[in-house]
């Protein structure tokens, strides 16, 4: 399908983009890899009048050794995230994640920023950074503000990203135990959305797709804390979850996937420590 008439912006800069989304308000969206967006453009469940295209700002494009954690420009590739090293050394959980999003293709064009803004409960690297604690940095009108990956995922296709604003970096906390870390997805095909996944980084644990935003499994988290074994922490994987019912799998193969995954997910994770 084609996607409704538009005005294209090009951004050399993020203050340019913030100033051109200022000028447009409401009917600008910005655009990334543009492997979430247009899609819903073409399906007609978004309609912008406006789109300010990112891909030229090379000033959101890093991955950088902070200390304490791991600084990712909101624009880095998921290719980029895939083969860092600095990643692959201390946050492996994420690095290995972006190797299973969709396909080269879509690794070579995607942002990191785009699918976390995105905000699709599908998706594999927004469950990840759930997992790993991730602050997201947003610039806007007032300013610059921190929001904790905990407090950014609202509802379907909602964040915590106000009009105008843009995600601008990504900073992940490094481990502070030795990898023990892993990542599940069960899909149709490869290159297919997550019907669940998931990801684990020491005792956190994070869905794809078994509710609105991405989850964390809070039962299986405490029953690790006090103790249990892997098989019966994943046995609470699906407490507390909303995963919806379709054409690919009903809730209730949804929460078999879940804790089926879970456990396979700390098994792999324990042999790592």
């Amino acid at each position: 399908m084609i996607p409704p008439a538009f005005t294209y912006r090009r951004a050399s800069s993020a203050d340019e983009a913030l100033g051109l989304a200022a000028e447009y308000g409401e009917d600008a969206k910005y655009l990334a890899g543009g492997h979430s967006l247009l899609p819903l453009m073409k399906l007609r469940f978004a309609s912008p009048s406006v789109l300010i295209d990112l891909g030229r700002i090379t000033e959101l494009c890093y991955v950088r050794d902070e200390g304490t954690y791991v600084a990712i420009g909101a624009l880095t590739r998921h290719h980029d995230v895939q083969h860092s090293p600095i990643l692959a050394e201390q946050v492996p959980l994420l690095a290995h994640t972006a190797s299973q999003v969709g396909d080269p293709q879509t690794r070579h064009r995607g942002t990191i920023g785009g699918s976390v803004a995105h905000g699709d409960a599908a998706s594999d690297l927004p469950a990840a950074l759930l997992a790993l604690d991730a602050t997201f940095v947003v610039r806007g009108p007032e300013g610059t503000r921190p929001v904790p990956a905990s407090e950014f995922f609202k509802g379907i296709f909602e964040t915590a990203l106000e009009p105008g604003e843009l995600l601008t970096e990504i900073q992940v906390p490094k481990p502070a135990a030795p990898a023990a870390w892993s990542f599940q997805k069960f899909t149709k095909r490869a290159i297919d959305w997550a019907i669940v996944g998931v990801a684990v980084q020491g005792h956190s644990i994070a869905l794809v797709n078994m509710g609105p935003t991405p989850l964390r499994a809070t039962a299986a988290e405490a029953a690790l804390a006090s103790g249990a074994s892997a098989a019966d922490a994943a046995a609470l994987a699906a407490e507390g979850t909303s995963a919806g019912s379709d054409i690919h799998a009903t809730r209730s193969y949804r929460e078999h996937l879940a804790r089926v995954l879970v456990r396979r997910a700390l098994e792999e994770a324990a042999a790592r420590s």
